[in-house]
């Protein structure tokens, strides 16, 4: 079996993202485990506000491939207004059952204050609806101007959780989930 394929999604925009950051960190150890890595950084691709009307519109192709060719996805995300961000959002509308089907998924949030885990859920419920795997282990760093300083965790506890999810996203790369979600067998996609 050849080694797994880690891709990673950061969902933020920020210069210096905490997100980022610690989506790297996740891959580090990732690596450290045999796979290859990805760093999907959606700073450095044109994707417009989805249209179902235009789904290869600007990087649209780049990121689908890129997401497809995954054994397993990170999905990482900055908390606003309790949920994750637009940018990933809409950058996983681009995206659907070929890319995210029986594929193993890790969830990580970034949150300035104190409670990122709503974020985590929604994603959760995305994840179910296009049949991934979501590792049982998810990431939450909280107050992530305390726990990252200048590029680099400090906060030693926040840092081995990350690092947890991004050896987890090897070891169970190629699990084989079944049954199906009931929600995957009812979500036939955009219904636009």
């Amino acid at each position: 079996m050849s080694e797994p394929h880690v891709a990673a999604v950061a969902g933020s925009l920020r210069e210096d993202s905490y997100t980022r950051v610690a989506l790297e960190r996740a891959l580090r150890d990732a690596s450290a485990a045999g796979a290859s890595t990805d760093l999907i950084d959606l700073r450095a691709l044109e994707l417009p506000v989805f249209d179902a009307d235009a789904r290869e519109a600007g990087d649209a192709p780049e990121l689908t491939r890129r997401i497809r060719e995954a054994d397993s996805i990170l999905l990482g995300t900055p908390v606003y207004h309790g949920s994750y961000a637009a940018p990933l959002k809409n950058a996983l509308d681009y995206c659907g059952f070929d890319e995210f089907e029986k594929k193993t998924v890790g969830l990580l949030a970034v949150a300035g204050g104190s409670f990122p885990i709503t974020a985590l859920d929604h994603l959760r419920s995305v994840c179910r609806a296009l049949d991934c795997w979501v590792i049982p282990h998810q990431a939450a760093v909280p107050r992530a101007s305390t726990a990252i300083e200048d590029g680099e965790f400090v906060d030693s506890d926040l840092e081995a959780r990350v690092a947890t999810l991004g050896a987890d996203a090897v070891q169970y790369a190629n699990i084989e989930p079944e049954p199906a979600s009931f929600e995957s067998e009812e979500n036939v996609g955009a219904g636009d």
